[in-house]
């Protein structure tokens, strides 16, 4: 028989891939982790980071909107709009969205740092896990293409710092977009700079610049795909064609911005968004009630990652189209996945 922690591994991969494997009935395991000094709490997994979270200070320049894009609100059609549109992209439908304060770019290596040591918050990939009684290491999962069966393997001590593991590292890498963190971490981070994670109504709208009629974020021509994002090009996963020369991650700006002055809310790297994911989002959202979205805060189900990254490809998931829909669990932590903040606009 698995032990919970297999199966907790096995829910995991089988959402990168496409499948459900989660249970919204029932809660999440009880589980303690190493927590930050303010937080001696137990509970669920979920319930101890809300709760550490809520200790978490905004830093002294808070308020600052310095590398932010105020973009205008407007009204727009959200969903799928081609022929490789997924299900979970229906139907389309009307969404209004609020002026807004939006990061410019995915949040960097640099400014992560800054965060961890003005606060000393210890990442997803960094902590001890307790089940039942039994530890697991810290670490996070590595994309193995030489593992057709999952794509994804969990290594021991994968984190922000040593994305690939242990010899990896970031050095010299400031201005590229910190990964491996989870949706905890990034709802961590908001909280310090004061901002907010993105709800996946507003990614698509500011991804596609508040035009409902883009197909990718550049406009509708594939062809151009290498010039404006970093994805892979090639036969997925062993021949990059490497056409938009960066094979693995890519500094922030190192593609010209959509029409909101936004960089790389197309490929690099997914992003969190703070909404909990529903395969029939759409259809839920019909008549739905102001505030419908509020359990987001839920532990028991993924949430939702938007933009693609630089291993979405034409022959998998094309995840760089501006409608399409992803998802993994909040404690999970990601060789291609990062965030970007936003700010509500004060009156």
């Amino acid at each position: 028989m698995r032990s919970k922690y297999h199966l907790f591994i096995i829910t995991i991969l089988c959402g990168l891939l496409l499948i459900s494997c989660k249970d919204e009935k029932k809660s999440g395991p009880e589980m303690v982790v190493e927590p930050a000094p303010e937080s001696h709490v137990k509970g669920t997994y979920h319930e101890i980071y809300l709760k550490e979270i809520s200790y978490i200070k905004a830093r002294v320049d808070s308020a600052s909107t310095e590398g932010m894009v105020q973009i205008p609100g407007g009204t727009y059609m959200m969903g799928g709009n081609s022929d490789q549109a997924k299900e979970n992209e229906f139907p389309r439908h009307q969404e209004t969205v609020k002026e807004l304060w939006v990061d410019e770019t995915e949040v960097t290596n640099a400014q992560f740092r800054r965060f961890i040591e003005e606060t000393g918050y210890v990442t997803t990939a960094e902590r001890t896990f307790e089940i039942n009684g039994k530890k697991y290491p810290p670490g996070a999962l590595v994309f193995d293409p030489f593992n057709p069966q999952w794509w994804w393997k969990f290594v021991k001590d994968a984190n922000w710092k040593q994305p690939e593991g242990p010899g990896s590292n970031i050095e010299g890498k400031d201005d590229y977009p910190v990964v491996q963190v989870s949706w905890y971490d990034a709802k961590a981070y908001a909280k310090w700079a004061g901002k907010r994670l993105p709800t996946e109504v507003e990614f698509e709208y500011f991804n596609r610049a508040g035009n409902d009629s883009l197909i990718y974020n550049w406009g509708n021509d594939y062809s151009l795909a290498a010039e404006h994002a970093n994805y892979f090009q090639g036969n997925f996963p062993f021949d990059n064609w490497n056409e938009d020369s960066f094979p693995g991650l890519a500094p922030v700006k190192s593609f010209a911005p959509n029409q909101f002055g936004l960089y790389d809310t197309t490929g690099n790297v997914w992003e969190w968004c703070l909404d909990t994911y529903y395969p029939d989002a759409y259809s839920r959202q019909i008549g739905k009630e102001e505030g419908y979205f509020k359990d987001f805060i839920s532990g028991k189900q993924e949430k939702v990652i938007r933009g693609g990254s630089f291993l979405c490809s034409e022959m998998y998931c094309t995840g760089y189209r501006t409608s399409a829909r992803m998802s993994s669990t909040p404690d999970t932590g990601l060789q291609h996945t990062g965030f970007r903040c936003v700010k509500d606009v004060e009156r």
